[in-house]
C-alpha cells in the first residue's frame, strides 16, 4: 500500500508541474497501435540479419520514444519500405549564402 501512495503521490506532482498533456487526437493513436498489434500478430516468418551495434541501439532508442518492441519499428519500416510507404523527411530549408559586400576605397 505504501507503494502505491508513493505513486500517488509522485503522479500527482507531476500533474501539478503541468507535465500532462492531452492526446490531440485519441482515435488516430488508438489506430496506429490497433495496426502495430496486427502486424506484430499476422507475423510467420522469421529472418536473421546482422546490423552494427550502434544502429541496434538507435532502433531501440527509437522504439522506445514511439512506445513499440524494437522487432516491431523494424519490421514496420520494412513494411512500409516495400509497400512504398515509407517516406524520407525533408531536408530543412537551408538558408542563401550571403554575399559579402566589400566596399572600395581609394587614397
Amino acid at each position: 500500500m505504501d507503494d502505491e501512495n508513493k505513486l500517488e503521490e509522485e503522479i500527482l506532482a507531476s500533474f501539478k508541474r503541468d507535465e500532462w498533456r492531452s492526446v490531440p487526437n485519441l482515435q488516430m493513436e488508438l489506430e496506429r497501435y490497433a495496426n502495430y498489434a496486427e502486424a506484430s500478430l499476422t507475423k510467420d516468418k522469421r529472418v536473421n540479419i546482422r546490423i552494427s551495434s550502434r544502429d541496434l541501439e538507435d532502433i531501440r532508442a527509437k522504439a522506445t520514444e514511439e512506445g513499440i518492441p524494437y522487432q516491431t519499428l523494424m519490421a514496420s519500416v520494412l513494411h512500409k519500405f516495400v509497400t512504398g510507404r515509407l517516406v524520407e523527411p525533408s531536408p530543412p530549408p537551408t538558408a542563401k549564402p550571403t554575399q559579402a559586400i566589400h566596399k572600395q576605397t581609394t587614397i
